[in-house]
């Protein structure tokens, strides 16, 4: 049997091969003018006053909702000043979150509410441990495409090209839910540093769409402002 089947009998066990239309509405406009590009100056003041604010409130509720994990975040900016807008979050390797922004990101923060925001999100994925679990679903989705491989009978080169496909679909599985999860959870804590993350989340207005495409890594953005706000108002 050729390759194309295995991967997509892979998929149909690990995601219900449910086929889903990018046909999510599009984010509200935020309420009231979109405010202009802040000037550099600015923009380092907002990511500063962010940061020293943010990270306190992210390691306290760290400490209150997590056992054996490192808490001591390191908040950086990724040294590439080509680099496009982004934040993201990683572990060193003695476990220690490092959350990462490039300066393009912080440039295209329109006030401190969305730079607080996204270091909220940031934080709230080391708490939930979705790297963690990001692994396991990877691993899992490893090893039923090898297995699927093994069974249909499969050559050895075959039923790693599926293993590794498989991963790539597990580690997607779930990765909607994470930032949804992520969404939530960093709405809480930036409101506990007293920040508005209704207001912060505006940013999504200005991004790209991702719809809510089959396996596609992120929600669509107005079911992650949807998340926020009644999250905010359920504070």
């Amino acid at each position: 049997m050729r390759l194309p089947f295995f991967a997509a009998l892979a998929g149909c066990l690990l995601s219900a091969c449910v086929a889903v239309k990018s046909s999510a509405p599009r984010a509200p406009l935020p309420e009231g003018p979109v405010p202009d590009r802040v000037s550099s100056a600015t923009a380092t003041t907002n990511f500063r006053t962010a940061v020293n604010r943010v990270e306190p409130a992210a390691e306290s509720l760290c400490r209150q909702r997590s056992q054996g994990i490192n808490c001591d975040y390191l908040i950086r900016i990724d040294p590439n000043p080509s680099a496009p807008p982004n934040a993201f979050q990683s572990l060193d390797p003695n476990g220690r979150p490092i959350i990462t922004f490039t300066r393009s990101l912080i440039a295209e923060a329109r006030n401190v509410d969305e730079i607080a925001f996204v270091v909220g999100h940031e934080s709230a994925h080391h708490i939930e441990q979705h790297i963690a679990r990001q692994r396991q679903s990877a691993a899992t989705g490893a090893l039923v495409g090898g297995l699927i491989a093994s069974v249909a009978g499969a050559d050895g080169r075959t039923v790693n090209e599926i293993s590794r496909l498989g991963a790539g679909v597990g580690a997607r599985r779930f990765s909607k839910d994470h930032e949804l999860e992520a969404d939530s959870l960093g709405t809480i804590i930036v409101a506990r540093a007293g920040y508005d993350p209704v207001r912060g989340a505006q940013f999504f207005t200005r991004i790209p769409d991702p719809g809510d495409s089959f396996l596609g890594t992120h929600p669509p953005n107005a079911a992650r402002i949807d998340v926020v706000r009644r999250t905010a108002a359920g504070l």
